[in-house]
């Protein structure tokens, strides 16, 4: 059989770590950030780790 192919959406938004966790970022830094507090920006600005529900999907899309 063929390789799968790594889904190309899926590789621009989550990372893996070294223990294997994903790691995507926030949403809400696109746009209206005068509005946000420098608190909420610099919050908003960290990764996060992916839920156990999505990550399952997702390194499925990444092929892992």
């Amino acid at each position: 059989m063929p390789k799968q192919k790594t889904h190309s959406g899926a590789k621009k938004r989550f990372k893996v770590t070294g223990s294997g966790k994903l790691m995507k970022q926030q949403a809400g830094m696109r746009h209206n950030l005068e509005v946000k507090s420098s608190r909420r920006k610099r919050r908003l600005n960290a990764d996060q780790a992916l839920a156990p529900g999505d990550a399952k999907q997702a390194k499925k899309l990444l092929g892992l």
